[in-house]
């Protein structure tokens, strides 16, 4: 066989990798029914399902299927098991929803095929990935001169601007050992993650003790700094959290920046749950000082309710981002010109880079920030509605929350209180119409609530007290505390 015929042969043989119009229009059509069906039920599906038996066959073992069968693979086996991201009833960890206009803009960006690393590759995709970090920078008020990056969530953008705050202090070497970093207990964990991965495993940490809300104590702070300080050691970062996993709560952002400042030590904040509820009105005050942060990190797939895959940092010292992250290759020695700082692969580990700056930029030029900002406020007052409820119920709940992420318990015997609330969480999980999530305080087994999920509303939380009330009979004739 010729060359040429050969050639032709194998091309006919990978055609199915480039369906024809009439082919895609068939493949469409199948995904639009799937997804109508499952986001019209989608208030109807059970939230949560316990049962991790997973019985259909995964394996890739080139036996062909066809989509409605895969279909329902997915349909029974994915969406089915665990956690139901999407639901209304989500109300665990902290959720987003996954806007439906964020998925059409992935889907654009798959179509196409964007690269949105570098400059050169995409100018229009590089634009708008930058266009949303200069929406950001005006949003927290950073200065113009601040540089950021859109990463795959929060974890990836702690490790930016960590690996940042280390370049500018010159930490490493016999240095480490010496250096100290402050933060609170509620702290979330991608930071000690972080931490680990950027070299810093032996650096010595400061946990700072929390008030009754469960926010930092400045004055702590400020002593542990100053001893660390006479001790001869190198104070060089504090993380303050604009919203905790634990509670919610916003640390005193504004005296703590006072004090980062005093010692000259970077100021790094962690809004990845909280920070877009700044866009609220009534809570601009408790985020009084975020401004002042020299790293911020928030994500779009919380607080804009986005799909996963969408978080965001924001560095004001830019030489500390490229110090780490800038490199030139001689194969891409094309692609560097005079776009530096409008490359977002030069900020960032990642090189090869999905277009994911779109699924925040469609949804905002179709809709705007209002409909972001209202659903907030409304998730603000949907807490104090499940609290309410709760309180109605016999429940002791936690103070009041910063934000929109809140916890209760049932009191009874403390000798058996823990125990109680415990197996009380496990009849919430079997029941499965809401999901719940836990935590400890103060080593107190508590319930958490976190509403954040823009499908979540009233009726969700109507069906999260029925299901509750169930749950707490069961487990009081469990304990034999009622008949």
């Amino acid at each position: 066989m010729s060359l040429l015929k050969n050639l032709q042969s194998l091309e006919k043989q990978y055609a199915v990798l480039e369906p024809t119009q009439h082919q895609r229009h068939e493949l469409n059509k199948k995904i639009e029914d799937f997804s109508d069906v499952f986001l019209d039920d989608i208030d109807n599906i059970a939230a949560f399902n316990a049962d991790d038996k997973v019985t259909s066959l995964f394996k890739l073992d080139d036996q062909r299927q066809n989509l409605d069968e895969i279909l329902s693979i997915y349909r029974k086996d994915v969406i089915g098991k665990g956690i139901v991201a999407s639901s209304p009833g989500h109300l665990g960890y902290i959720p987003g929803g996954g806007i439906y206009a964020s998925s059409l803009a992935d889907y654009m960006a798959a179509v196409s095929n964007e690269y949105a690393g570098i400059y050169y590759a995409s100018p229009g995709a590089v634009h708008i990935e930058n266009e949303t970090i200069e929406w950001l920078k005006k949003l927290i008020s950073f200065p113009q001169s601040a540089v950021g990056n859109l990463t795959s969530g929060g974890s990836i953008a702690n490790l930016i601007a960590l690996t940042a705050a280390r370049d500018k202090f010159k930490i490493k070497n016999e240095v480490i050992r010496k250096s100290v970093i402050y933060l609170s207990p509620q702290v979330h964990h991608c930071l000690h993650k972080a931490v680990r991965i950027i070299g810093l495993e032996d650096i010595q940490y400061r946990i700072i003790d929390l008030d009754e809300n469960s926010r930092m104590l400045v004055s702590d702070l400020e002593q542990k700094i100053q001893h660390d300080k006479d001790q001869g050691l190198k104070p060089f970062l504090v993380v303050a959290s604009a919203g905790t996993t634990d509670t919610g709560a916003i640390d005193p952002l504004e005296q703590m920046a006072d004090v980062s400042e005093k010692h000259g030590l970077w100021f790094h904040i962690d809004a990845a749950y909280g920070g877009f509820f700044i866009m609220v009105n009534s809570k601009k005050e408790a985020f009084k000082g975020i401004e002042r942060a020299d790293s911020l990190v928030i994500d779009p797939h919380k607080g804009l309710f986005l799909p996963y895959g969408l978080g965001a940092v924001l560095v004001k010292d830019r030489e500390a981002v490229l110090h780490s992250h800038h490199y030139l290759a001689n194969y891409m020695q094309d692609a560097h010109q005079d776009h530096v700082t409008d490359s977002p692969a030069d900020l960032s580990p990642e090189l090869t880079r999905h277009f994911r700056g779109l699924r925040l930029w469609l949804p905002l030029k179709l809709y705007g920030s209002e409909p972001f900002k209202i659903c907030l406020q409304h998730k603000l007052l949907l807490t104090q509605y499940f609290r309410n409820s709760l309180k109605n119920m016999g429940f002791n709940l936690g103070p009041e929350p910063d934000l929109s992420v809140s916890y209760f318990w049932y009191a009874c015997e403390a000798s058996i209180q823990n125990q109680f609330n415990r197996k009380l969480l496990e009849y919430i999980h079997k029941d499965g119409t809401v999901f719940l999530s836990s935590t400890l305080i103060n080593d107190q087994f508590v319930i958490r609530m976190a509403i954040l999920a823009f499908r979540t509303n009233t009726n969700t939380i109507d069906k999260a007290v029925i299901m509750i009330k169930k749950a707490l009979k069961l487990c009081l004739k469990d304990f034999k505390l009622i008949a």
